[in-house]
């Protein structure tokens, strides 16, 4: 089983950043698709942003243009910048990675974005 341990959310003003980060142990980000996912109250989890093995990157597109996914091979880890942010941001963020019958999320991290 891959575990996955997510860091870096918090309280921030409106027009603010945060970096979430997504350590993986067990597995390896390199050859995974993972992706940053997000569920606000009474709303279902949706997709923020998933990188490929290959490298390739998509976004929703409310976070376009603001959010950035990438990775660090050398440390396992998955990140997910996140600038200019706006109060409809709040949610947890879960990150996930998917690799043959590998599904896996993590803790989630909470996110809260003050008007």
């Amino acid at each position: 089983q891959v575990h996955l341990v997510e860091s870096g959310g918090g309280l921030v003003q409106a027009g603010g950043s945060l970096r979430l980060s997504c350590a993986a142990a067990g597995g390896t980000v390199s050859i995974a698709t993972s992706g940053w996912y997000r569920q606000a109250p009474g709303k279902q989890r949706d997709l923020v942003a998933r990188i490929s093995s290959g490298g390739s990157t998509n976004y929703v597109d409310s976070v376009k243009g603001r959010f950035t996914i990438s990775r660090d091979n050398a440390k396992n880890t998955v990140y997910l910048q996140m600038n200019s942010l706006k109060p409809e941001d709040t949610a947890v963020y879960y990150c996930n990675y998917v690799f043959g019958v590998y599904n896996s999320w993590g803790q989630g991290t909470q996110v809260t974005v003050s008007s």
